[in-house]
Parts: C-alpha cells; sequence; structure tokens
C-alpha cells in the first residue's frame, strides 16, 4: 500500500501537494526568524538553502518517505507556510503530523487550526488512519498548547529523542489522536473556527 497526497481545500486555506512552484512564496513566507525557533534545522538564510529544503522534501516525497504540502491563503493564492504527513506506516494505519510553520502573520486567524482539520480529516477519512502523531520540542510550550487543543493525547517525553539544529538534543513531547477520537476533535476544531459539522 503507498499513501499519495491530494489537495485538501478548506474556506481559509488549502494545503498542495509541495512542489518546485511553490518555492518563491515559501522563502517570502519564511523570513520570520520566530518560525524558525523550535525547528529541527537552522533558518534557511538565502533562497539557495530554501531551494535545499524543497529538494529535500520533494526527494523524500518521490521516495515515499513524506507527503509534503504548501500551505496556500484561499483569499489570495499565496503561499504561507507548509506541512507534511511523515513517519508513514500504512500497513500499521499511523502517520506523523510534522514540519509545521506558517507566516507569523497568519498565526491566531483559524489558518493553522483549519490546517489541522484538514490534515486529521485526510488522514482518517481517506488514508484510513487507526492513529496520527504529533511530536514537538519539550520546551515549545506553544507548540504543545496547540497539540493540547486539539485535544491530542500527550503520551509523554522521549529524551534526547533528537540531535536538532547544531547538535543540540532535543527531549520531544509525544502526544496522539487515534481514530475513535477522531468525531470529538473534529467537533472541537469546527467549533473553534465557528462552524457546524455538517451530518
Amino acid at each position: 500500500m503507498t499513501w499519495t497526497a491530494t489537495t485538501l481545500v478548506g474556506e481559509l486555506v488549502r494545503l498542495e501537494p509541495l512542489s518546485p512552484e511553490h518555492e518563491a512564496g515559501l522563502w517570502e513566507a519564511s523570513r520570520d526568524a520566530r518560525i524558525w525557533e523550535w525547528m529541527s534545522i537552522v533558518q534557511p538564510r538565502s533562497p539557495e538553502e530554501l531551494h535545499e529544503y524543497v529538494e529535500l522534501a520533494l526527494a523524500n516525497a518521490g521516495a515515499g518517505i513524506e507527503l509534503p504540502f504548501a500551505t496556500v491563503r484561499q483569499s489570495d493564492s499565496r503561499v504561507v507556510g507548509s506541512s507534511r504527513f511523515l513517519a508513514l506506516r500504512p500497513e500499521h494505519g499511523s502517520l506523523e503530523i510534522g514540519w509545521t510553520w506558517l507566516d507569523p502573520q497568519l498565526w491566531r486567524t483559524g489558518a493553522n487550526v483549519e490546517a489541522k482539520l484538514l490534515m486529521l480529516g485526510d488522514a482518517f477519512e481517506r488514508l484510513g488512519c487507526r492513529r496520527v502523531e504529533l511530536k514537538t520540542d519539550a520546551l515549545n510550550e506553544r507548540s504543545r498548547t496547540a497539540m493540547e487543543a486539539l485535544p491530542a493525547q500527550f503520551e509523554g517525553v522521549h529524551r534526547r529523542h533528537m540531535l536538532v539544529r547544531n547538535g543540540e538534543n532535543r527531549d520531544s513531547a509525544w502526544y496522539s489522536v487515534i481514530a475513535e477520537e477522531w468525531p470529538e476533535v473534529r467537533e472541537n476544531l469546527l467549533r473553534r473556527l465557528g462552524r457546524r459539522a455538517a451530518h
């Protein structure tokens, strides 16, 4: 079984399978240093470094390791961020949502909430997942608060889980949503967006 990415369309944003055409927009959207404070790599400092980031994501997609997306604002089709399905385990019905970042201009606008609604919906309803994982630096309170607000279940901290940026140790906080929890999570996300579920 091989999973593939498809365009996920919401009211505020759409998530398009990443392509080279998104690169210039990603460069423009990625200039705020706050985006990269907790990412596992340092902020790309030039279009060439951003190109390497995109090329690696596309190579991973080609190898079936990840499914990367560009986050596009619906109102003007501006690229405003990125996210990925990774740790793909179709044989176990499991994947991770990660590598998520968004232009701070769109923080607290509902864009990230809707993106999570779209990605979780795709994972559980189209791909048939049993489990979706989310991980972040254990010190990243903003990200942890967002995961808990889904709500995703906290599963503990994996100490020295990764080496990030320039060789720093990262303890990772693990969260998950399982298929049985998805209807409640979906209702909560729709409520946060001021929408009603279609029955």
